[in-house]
């Protein structure tokens, strides 16, 4: 501080001395009027500087910071650094809060942040895709004015947030959410949306999948034990009667094993721990061996024919694929009616591997075909079971066509038959 009063002084002292030569040379008046003019000059010296320090604040860039002798050199320089600091902090918090916000955009799950009054502080993009906000025009607004569903409205009033909140997105009538309110700062909240879309659809799928097996078994089980209780309270009855009640017990128990079987290999098929054990396949004799096993289950009934001009080998593994293309073909088997045409192939397109069976049957309306991979999902429950069918052969070939990075590939139209293709991906094919 002693040091800026002797700089700030120095000038004014050395004028006085030499104001006292001038008096000691000339007279008072001279050296007074030496004074006046010295103390002008150092006033407007003064005054420039500061309009040039008031002409940089209104806009305080480093590369415009202005230049200036003694005392208000070091005045700039200690401006120039500290507005080099402020700027260099500035920047830090800007590439923390950019660091933040990539941080919040890259969570799986939607972030709303409200004030005390449930007003919209700020959002990820997630939570404008579940809530259709817009950053721009919805900032500061309640968020009850946004999200209008009553019990959404409800929900937050209660205040009780123990559990979240299940409920259909507003803009997005096929999406369910799960929305959670975590308080903080105060009075303020966390709204976090999740979409549970899928979830909820798997939870639907395990529940109709529980309620099929036990309806799928009961049936037969139903069958088998009414028949133990007739020939139990019939110890009369004939050879042909006994023959005839064994028969459908027989068929009924055969069913029972299929359903088991097909259950256990799905089951197989789906468990992660069971990885895909690829070998190079002889397709000639696989599809010979599939084509004699449609022959024989057609019986002579359908127009039957195989046809290949697709690569020889395959990588895959043999017992998987014989149980996708003998799925396709037993389908096709079922659902043609008798005189009808049913055409395997195996072929090259573009470059990828495809089997296709080709039937005349019944074919299947285009509302059903999306589903037609769901587990015990049928389009005619009555004929599936009159021919045998388990109603999971489809989704174990959707499984394994997954397994061997393929597509299930399904067109039909009523009354006109179908053709499922399975399309292989061009890795797949293995040269001799």
């Amino acid at each position: 501080m002693q040091d800026f009063w002797i700089r700030v002084s120095l000038p004014v002292f050395y004028g006085a001395l030499f104001a006292l030569l001038l008096w000691a040379v000339f007279s008072a008046l001279v050296a007074l009027s030496f004074m006046l003019l010295l103390v002008l000059a150092v006033m407007a010296y003064r005054a420039r500087q500061l309009y040039k320090l008031g002409q940089w604040l209104s806009d305080p860039r480093l590369e415009a910071i202005p230049d200036g002798g003694g005392i208000w050199d070091d005045v700039f320089s200690s401006l120039y650094k500290m507005v080099k600091r402020h700027n260099q902090t500035k920047q830090k918090l800007a590439d923390e809060l950019q660091h933040i916000e990539q941080a919040t955009a890259a969570l799986p799950e939607g972030v709303v942040s409200l004030n005390e009054a449930n007003r919209v502080e700020w959002c990820n993009p997630l939570a404008e895709q579940h809530f259709g906000l817009n950053p721009n025009s919805d900032i500061l607004q309640d968020i009850t004015y946004l999200v209008r569903q009553p019990e959404f409205i409800a929900y937050l009033h209660a205040g009780n947030y123990a559990e979240p909140l299940v409920m259909k997105a507003a803009r997005h009538e096929d999406m369910m959410l799960s929305i959670k309110f975590v308080p903080y700062g105060g009075n303020k909240h966390l709204m976090i949306s999740r979409d549970i879309t899928q979830l909820e659809r798997i939870e639907t799928m395990r529940r109709d999948f529980v309620a099929n097996v036990s309806h799928e078994m009961r049936t037969p089980l139903t069958v088998v034990n009414g028949f133990v209780e007739n020939l139990q309270d019939m110890p009369d009855l004939s050879h042909d009667k006994i023959r005839h009640v064994l028969q459908l017990m027989a068929e009924q128990t055969r069913r029972m094993d299929h359903l088991v079987s097909d259950l256990l290999t799905l089951s197989r098929l789906e468990n992660d721990h069971s990885p895909l054990r690829t070998e190079m396949v002889d397709m000639e004799s696989l599809l010979a061996e599939v084509y004699q096993d449609g022959r024989l289950l057609s019986g002579g009934r359908h127009q039957y024919s195989l046809e290949i001009t697709g690569p020889l080998r395959l990588s895959g593994n043999r017992e998987e694929l014989r149980s996708a293309f003998s799925n396709l073909v037993s389908n096709a088997v079922r659902y043609t009616p008798d005189g009808g045409t049913i055409k395997l192939s195996w072929s090259l397109h573009s470059g990828q591997p495809e089997f296709s069976v080709q039937d005349s049957g019944i074919g299947i309306d285009a509302q059903h075909i999306p589903r037609l991979t769901e587990r015990f999902y049928r389009v005619d429950r009555s004929r599936s079971r009159e021919t045998g069918g388990t109603g999971l052969g489809l989704a174990i070939v959707n499984r394994i066509a997954l397994r061997h990075q393929a597509k299930l590939q399904i067109a039909s139209r009523v009354g006109e038959g179908s053709t499922f293709t399975l399309v292989f991906p061009a890795s797949s094919i293995k040269e001799r």
